[in-house]
């Protein structure tokens, strides 16, 4: 399971919302097998008052923060990270500088999903790659 939430000014998720959606899912197919039709993303636009960033980032800086179950390896994560640098320099044009991810991982338990704890789901993927 992963959740996905991109944050940016409004302008440029209005831009290229439907590029990134696609750049980073297809990320999370290839790097971690994940399955194609679980798709899980947000994204938060923002005023330019509600958006502070440093000075050698353009209007297309964007954070991408990952909430995802524990138990990846760090090389998943680190290929995971890289696909995503990869495909939204190529897909959208955004420059690699203006593009910031982080993972938060957490155990099973601390998740609920379809009204059962995520410990006690059965999944069609494998989490462990």
């Amino acid at each position: 399971m992963s959740q996905i939430k991109i944050y940016a000014l409004e302008k440029t998720i209005v831009e290229f919302r439907n590029l990134l959606s696609n750049a980073i899912h297809q990320a999370l197919v290839e790097s971690l097998n994940y399955p194609v039709e679980k798709k899980f993303q947000r994204f938060i636009g923002l005023a330019h008052d509600d958006f502070i960033y440093p000075e050698d980032r353009s209007e297309n800086y964007i954070i991408i923060e990952i909430s995802m179950f524990e138990g990846r390896t760090n090389e998943a994560k680190k290929r995971l990270i890289q696909t995503i640098f990869s495909n939204i320099q190529q897909q959208c044009g955004i420059s690699l500088q203006d593009i910031e991810i982080t993972i938060f991982e957490t155990p099973k338990s601390n998740w609920g999903i379809r009204g059962k704890n995520a410990d006690e789901l059965q999944l069609n993927y494998q989490v462990n790659v």
